[in-house]
């Protein structure tokens, strides 16, 4: 199992997740006329920095200690929630417009294809 080429492979695929979620968040945006331009921009940063970080993490555990995977998954889960719930309690503080809501369905979109993402990846790397 090349490690390199699929820490490389998570981040392609994470960043297409994305890419696409925000083009559909767009197309949202184009025909019922709301206003996401910030709740998408906020939730692309989360989703690439989360996924770049844990790929690049998971590169340096997987090549110098694989016996400690367990443990990455479980404190990589438990940090992608406590960073969420960051996130969104910081633009709770901002928000001025009460979009908090609008703010939420989008955050969480992102938040749960991520979530899924991670999940088949990691499945699908531990069953070969």
């Amino acid at each position: 199992m090349d490690i390199q080429k699929l820490s490389i492979a998570y981040i392609r695929q994470g960043l297409m997740v994305t890419v696409a979620l925000a083009l559909v968040v767009f197309l949202i945006m184009q025909v019922k006329y709301l206003d996401l331009l910030t709740p998408v921009i906020v939730s692309v940063v989360f989703s690439l920095v989360m996924c770049v970080s844990v790929a690049l993490i998971w590169r340096r555990v997987a090549q110098s200690a694989a016996d400690s995977l367990p443990t990455f998954f479980t404190a990589v889960s438990g940090f992608r929630l406590l960073l969420a719930l960051a996130v969104m309690f910081v633009y709770y503080l901002v928000d001025t417009q009460n979009s908090m809501l609008s703010f939420f369905m989008v955050f969480i979109a992102f938040y749960f294809a991520m979530l899924a993402h991670h999940t088949i990846f990691f499945a699908r790397i531990n069953n070969r």
